[in-house]
């Protein structure tokens, strides 16, 4: 009996989703120089021979190789279109409700995977509509820790699918949520 047979299609879901997410580790390893020092080819140095005879007194050592230097690795730049923390005069804004909030999504309640879908869908249908500005509640956990949720909001705003939704985002103000919620800017579509 196969175990692939057990699985319901939610799980295979979440699997799918699980081994989409891994990607390989890429290890650099640094090319290392030491300045002055050639590398001894052993071919080029003759061996001694038992032959009874005196080894030479001079071995005319191989000639220096050019120093490689290893070009410098690229730093990771920032993704064009990669959200951004909101600027402190619209979060105030946004705060005092100056620029209204039209559209709210309560993530309490919903699994990890449930939640990003629905984070999704509610951030593609408010720019469909057009809005500009969203506050996302993902509660502030069980006992006062990060919950599972709000630990993962901002890598799913950050992804590769939201880049062109989501233009910035900042932790609400407390009337609205504090550390619990968040304050969504959409870009137009």
């Amino acid at each position: 009996m196969s175990r692939r047979s057990d699985l319901t299609p939610e799980d295979r879901r979440i699997w799918a989703r699980v081994t989409g997410s891994v990607k390989e580790k890429v290890v650099r390893k640094a090319l290392r120089v030491t300045p002055g020092a050639a590398e001894v080819d052993p071919a080029a140095v003759p061996a001694a021979k038992p032959s009874g005879k005196a080894p030479p007194k001079f071995i005319r050592p191989p000639k220096p190789t050019p120093m490689v230097v290893a070009p410098p690795a690229p730093t990771p730049a920032r993704s064009r279109g990669t959200p951004e923390e909101l600027e402190p005069r619209r979060k105030r804004r946004l705060s005092r409700e100056r620029d209204p909030i039209e559209a709210k999504i309560d993530l309490h309640g919903y699994g990890r995977f449930q939640a990003q879908d629905a984070l999704t869908a509610f951030l593609m249908g408010a720019q469909a509509r057009g809005y500009r500005s969203v506050l996302v509640v993902t509660g502030q956990g069980r006992r006062g820790g990060t919950g599972i949720i709000r630990a993962s909001v901002h890598e799913w705003l950050q992804a590769p699918g939201l880049r062109t939704v989501v233009s910035g985002f900042a932790p609400a103000a407390r009337h609205h949520g504090g550390d619990g919620a968040l304050y969504v800017t959409i870009r137009r579509s």
